[in-house]
């Protein structure tokens, strides 16, 4: 329809009437707005024990002096860049790397990205959608033709009887159509549809915010690990690299005593195998050593052929690493906090099903600018409007809307199932890593002892053989006690470092559940920044 300027006193009062419609109409689903038909989510309540067993002084009371032990006090907690920690500058900066270039991390920060976005989508339904079309038409139709009259007899132009016709034309008229339209449709959140799905998008946000601080932690524990596995195939390199030395001498020794008559030509033969399976073996090690650099550089993004480390042995002494209580682990590992967000999220689906059951209304609206001119488009009599509501309800769905509810309530159970796993699986692995942490530590100082006994028998076989008291297979065997004695103490040392980084890791690294962006601000800048610099 085309509006009009009111002339009259009933007009203006019909304008108000409709104005007031108008406004009341609004008022409604305002407070309609406000029904919201989901379950209330309430976090769950996990019980955690009082304190870690393992972690307990009486846990330390039977320990060999030199036995790694917790910090104290217990309720303290790792802060921050954990690595630091282990006071080694090298890993201190490969950390640093690794947090700029790891394409793992990148990955699932692009991931939180999108489902940042997802959020603002979500949040578009809370407004109208206006469309417009705008059209010019020129438009002519065609002319006509018409009959003027008939002339006959002399004095035509061919001086005889001839007859001619006249004809006349007119030409068709030309219209133009200038149109301006604009459409508005919005479809108000009068049970809480739109809302438990910008919540449900929300709180999708935070677990894969969440999710990308479990991948940062993990990828920053398996780079301390490759560290100190690296360092410790070095500290093996040396072993092994002493030991072909000391048997390097003990051959010239041996062949330096067959040639006094002291011995016979077989010792030379035993310290020869001796030396060569020696020396395989310190060839061998190098292997392991080139898988976990290669290992490394891909961790900190940089082409394995590029990248490489200094030998440098492993003499990192383990940490006192804070335990902190079993209560406080909640707050501190990622992957709680992660299934704790999910369960939240699949609470919010159950609400936007749940307002499936009630009616939909729909408001929509068209108007705009349409005349034949460019001047007189934006006067008021080029103005036209319409405006309309309409409702919809589902009567009937052979039990659809029950069956999907049911559906997202068994998800919500499964997701409240594998939460207490996850916690769980939280407790079980400080217990683990703090267990082994103290058991390697106490086997390191007990193979101590067996690397300085098995150095005297050795200085003891090799006495008696240069005197003719023993043969030289006394020293082998002696040489082979003391070789396999260092490699289990260098073993242990490498698994006492790694139990470290493991148990850093089952305890959160230094990341606290404050530091997720809060619901209401993911889709922040500050939110974005948060998320990006951690830690």
């Amino acid at each position: 329809m085309r509006a009009s300027i009111p002339n009259s006193t009933n007009e203006r009062g019909h304008a108000a009437a409709r104005a007031a419609g108008l406004t009341a109409l609004a008022a409604s689903l305002a407070l309609l707005s406000g029904c919201h038909v989901g379950p209330k989510y309430v976090a769950p309540n996990m019980p955690a024990p009082p304190a870690f067993k393992e972690a307990s002084p009486d846990a330390y009371k039977d320990a060999p002096p030199g036995t790694w032990t917790p910090a104290q006090p217990q309720d303290a907690v790792l802060k921050g860049k954990w690595w630091e920690a282990f006071n080694e500058p090298e890993l201190n900066g490969l950390e640093e790397q690794l947090d700029i270039n790891n394409q793992n991390i990148a990955q699932y920060f692009q991931n939180f990205m999108a489902a940042r976005a997802q959020v603002r989508e979500a949040r578009s339904q809370y407004y109208p959608t206006l469309t417009t079309d705008p059209s010019y038409t020129r438009t002519k139709s065609p002319g006509t033709l018409q009959n003027a009259g008939v002339s006959t007899g002399a004095g035509a132009t061919t001086g005889s009887g001839t007859t001619t016709t006249g004809i006349s034309t007119s030409s068709g008229r030309t219209s133009t159509v200038i149109s301006l339209p604009f459409d508005v449709s919005w479809e108000p959140d009068l049970w809480g549809k739109i809302s438990s799905t910008v919540h449900e998008f929300q709180y999708a946000s935070q677990v894969s915010a969440a999710t990308l601080e479990n991948e940062r932690l993990t990828e920053q524990a398996d780079l301390a690990e490759y560290y100190f596995e690296l360092r410790g195939q070095d500290a093996l390199q040396d072993v092994l690299n002493k030991t072909v030395e000391a048997d390097r001498k003990q051959l010239e020794l041996t062949r330096t005593l067959v040639d006094t008559g002291i011995d016979s030509p077989e010792s030379v033969a035993q310290a020869e195998v001796t030396l060569d399976n020696a020396q395989e073996n310190a060839t061998g090690i190098a292997t392991n050593r080139a898988i976990y650099e290669h290992a490394i550089a891909t961790l900190i993004g940089k082409p394995a052929s590029e990248f490489s480390l200094p030998v440098k042995s492993l003499t990192t002494p383990v940490p006192a690493i804070p335990i902190g209580i079993p209560s406080e682990l909640l707050q501190r590992r990622p992957d709680v906090a992660a299934a704790e967000r999910t369960m939240a999220e699949a609470n919010a689906l159950i609400g936007v099903e749940k307002a499936a059951y009630y009616p939909t209304l729909s408001l929509t609206g068209s108007g705009g600018l349409e005349s034949s001119h460019i001047s007189s488009l934006f006067s008021l009599p080029a103005l036209f409007w319409s405006a309309g509501a309409s409702a919809s309800e589902t009567i009937f769905d052979a039990g659809l809307r029950n069956a999907t509810v049911a559906q997202y309530k068994a998800e919500y159970n499964a997701d409240a199932a594998a939460y207490k796993q996850t916690v769980l699986t939280a407790f079980q692995q400080v217990e683990d890593y703090t267990s082994t942490l103290r058991v390697t530590s106490a086997q390191i100082s007990q193979q101590d002892t067996a690397v300085k006994a098995a150095q005297r028998y050795v200085d003891i076989a090799n006495a008696r053989y240069q005197t003719g008291l023993d043969p030289y297979l006394n020293v082998i065997t002696a040489e082979n006690t003391l070789l396999s004695d260092q490699q289990t103490a260098v073993t242990l040392r490498i698994s006492e470092m790694t139990a470290a980084v493991e148990l850093v890791q089952a305890l959160g690294g230094g990341w606290n559940v404050n530091q997720l962006p809060a619901a209401a601000t993911i889709t922040s800048k500050g939110a974005q920044n948060q998320v990006a610099n951690t830690p």
